[in-house]
């Protein structure tokens, strides 16, 4: 096909030598299956902020830092080269979450790099060399199900492990091949330990899974893989070969909220007498 403009730069610096097809269209960006040498790979080329539908991107680059402190202050203000700067770092957090998920050994596309906007990764293809279908286009039996599911649990395990959490893991954002599920599409990847959304994204994450594999084996709705995770990594106790159990008693206890408020009102108590009696040792002089 005829190279789109956004490829150009690549095919001109030989890192590309044929646009063979567009694979799919979505929210952040537009997909292409390209011939490299020898090699067929994926060339993702992430859409322009204001052509983008990915709505919540605040929430994702919180806790995304710049070591340097100059581009740091301009992503914060909004400048036009900190506009641009924010978007540098919205391509390479999927570039950096891919190198350190595949170190982690989480099935992910191998990475090959991002150029002006472009990742360029392995295009993941079953034995037969076709593309690999997405979760969503795929059932199961009842042990598939299972299998899979447990599998894409000690994924987003040994993703917390590393720190990361995908937020927006989806039966749309899984690839299906031969060997069992690969995650996709990280751009909005949070760091566990600096987003304060986290917590609430792992729960959305694991629970799609739950939901969608649950529809071919139903025990698996009763799970709480993401409670159980999460209170492990909270501890410090979650290792890559912790095992999990989908259980998780929560804690029944409640907060006395009489008491609390009553310890609110004498600490305010005190202050306003405290300041009172400022006040009238400041007249007295």
């Amino acid at each position: 096909m005829k190279i789109p403009k956004r490829l150009q730069p690549l095919y001109e610096d030989g890192l590309i030598d044929e646009v063979i097809s567009q694979l799919m269209s979505g929210k952040e960006a537009t997909v292409y299956v390209v011939a490299s040498g020898d090699d067929i790979l994926c060339a993702k080329v992430y859409k322009e902020a204001d052509k983008r539908s990915f709505k919540q991107a605040v929430q994702y680059q919180e806790g995304r830092k710049s070591k340097n402190s100059r581009r740091q202050r301009a992503m914060e203000k909004g400048s036009k080269y900190g506009r641009k700067q924010q978007e540098d770092a919205w391509h390479n957090a999927e570039v950096d979450a891919l190198y350190k998920l595949d170190a982690a050994d989480v099935r992910v596309p191998t990475p090959f790099g991002c150029f002006d906007g472009v990742l360029l990764m392995e295009l993941v293809t079953d034995d037969e060399g076709n593309v690999a279908p997405r979760l969503n286009d795929v059932a199961f039996d009842e042990a598939q199900a299972i299998e899979d599911h447990n599998m894409m649990m000690e994924y987003v395990k040994r993703m917390l492990c590393a720190g990361i959490v995908h937020g927006d893991l989806s039966e749309f954002n899984v690839l299906v091949d031969d060997y069992g599920p690969v995650i996709i599409d990280l751009p909005q990847a949070v760091d566990a330990a600096a987003n304060m959304h986290a917590k609430a994204m792992l729960e959305r994450d694991v629970n799609n899974m739950r939901d969608y594999y649950g529809q071919y084996a139903p025990q698996l709705l009763n799970t709480k893989y993401a409670k159980e995770m999460w209170a492990l990594y909270e501890d410090g106790e979650l290792k890559p070969d912790t095992p999990l159990t989908g259980l998780y008693e929560e804690d029944e206890s409640s907060a006395d909220v009489d008491s609390v408020l009553e310890e609110i009102k004498a600490a305010l108590l005190e202050e306003q007498e405290k300041q009172a009696r400022l006040k009238e040792d400041e007249e007295e002089l």
